[in-house]
């Protein structure tokens, strides 16, 4: 069930969603955080439809802020609300606020009565992001914020910037989507012969932060030498491309040339098949509504090994096993 409320308050939006429970029987008792989704004008839905499908997991309230910035300088004033219950918004309740004018500059009190008592408040950004999520009017009320660098105009840039202004309870879906490539390399790792790791590559496309991140992570949790290389692949196929991981008796190469399966190499054991889907908006939202307190790992990945590492270097595009030169260890730590 879809209700709009056109030129409307807070007030009369919560008095709408009070009397929708009472008619329809839509019960609010069971949600267990509230997401604040700040979205572009004309951009919501991909991020509703994620949110939905993420509420069957996780039951809660989803308050969406819509402005376009230049409705910003509007003289007049106006907020057109929406709920949306029942099937139109999975095991969750929607609020849609589009403000317009001078409205669309208090966001923080447009959504402060619309919040659940007592819950946890989660901010995400499923577009481009405010200059320090910690600070804007949104995230001085949310425990968690998510930011998603790949939507950026600079992804690299914008993880640097991340870097400098990173607070508890700070995130990103670049961080999210290498949840599969950290699993899949620890395993890998926690198998014999147990050498310890003397040399990284990360390979990956030149627009993308989770390459970055992975090569990051990789070079603090091991303390070796890391490369990250950049390329266009003939295939075009954006995100991670491959990571090799050099051992004195061999090099362990996990490589995804195209689709979502990985091949897996390593010395004297058979190639195989490895499963490692590219995440979807869903998964990843699903997955950062699952830790609603700080993530400590990625306030060190981004605080500590971010800056360690040395900036893209930009390679040909072949396939990484075609005789690309590996990094070797080097004294003064990380390169």
């Amino acid at each position: 069930m879809i209700v709009d409320l056109p030129n409307t308050t807070t007030a009369g939006v919560s008095k709408a969603l009070v009397k929708i429970r009472e008619e329809g029987g839509a019960v609010a008792l069971g949600r267990v955080l509230t997401l604040v989704i700040a979205a572009e004008s004309g951009r919501e839905e991909e991020a509703i439809e994620a949110a939905n499908d993420a509420s069957r997991e996780h039951p809660m309230r989803v308050i969406v802020i819509s402005h376009d910035e230049d409705s910003r300088s509007d003289t007049a004033p106006r907020v057109d609300g929406q709920i949306r219950v029942g099937g139109d918004a999975g095991a969750s309740e929607v609020v849609v606020l589009r403000a317009f004018g001078e409205a669309a500059s208090h966001e923080e009190t447009l959504v402060t009565g619309l919040l659940l008592p007592d819950a946890p408040v989660v901010a995400w950004w499923p577009g481009v992001a405010p200059d320090v999520v910690s600070q804007s009017p949104i995230g001085r009320i949310a425990t968690r914020r998510i930011t998603d660098a790949s939507t950026q105009p600079n992804p690299l840039g914008f993880l640097n910037h991340l870097s400098s202004t990173y607070a508890p309870g700070d995130t990103d879906f670049a961080w999210t989507r290498l949840t599969l490539w950290r699993a899949q390399l620890a395993a890998v790792l926690d198998q014999p012969p147990y050498e310890p790791v003397i040399g990284v590559e990360v390979h990956g496309a030149e627009d993308s932060p989770s390459t970055a991140l992975l090569a990051a992570w990789l070079g603090l949790q091991l303390e070796v030498p890391v490369s990250h290389e950049v390329s266009i692949r003939a295939t075009g196929s954006s995100g991670i491309h491959a990571v090799r991981l050099v051992r004195r008796s061999g090099i362990i190469e996990l490589d995804r040339p195209e689709g979502n399966i990985a091949t897996l190499e390593q010395p004297g054991k058979p190639t195989h098949d490895v499963s490692l889907p590219r995440r979807s908006l869903r998964d990843c939202l699903a997955e950062e509504l699952r830790r609603l307190g700080p993530d400590d790992l990625y306030g060190d990945v981004i605080r500590r090994g971010l800056p360690r590492l040395r900036g893209p270097v930009h390679v040909d595009a072949e396939p990484i096993g075609a005789g690309a030169s590996v990094a070797t260890p080097s004294k003064g730590g990380q390169s």
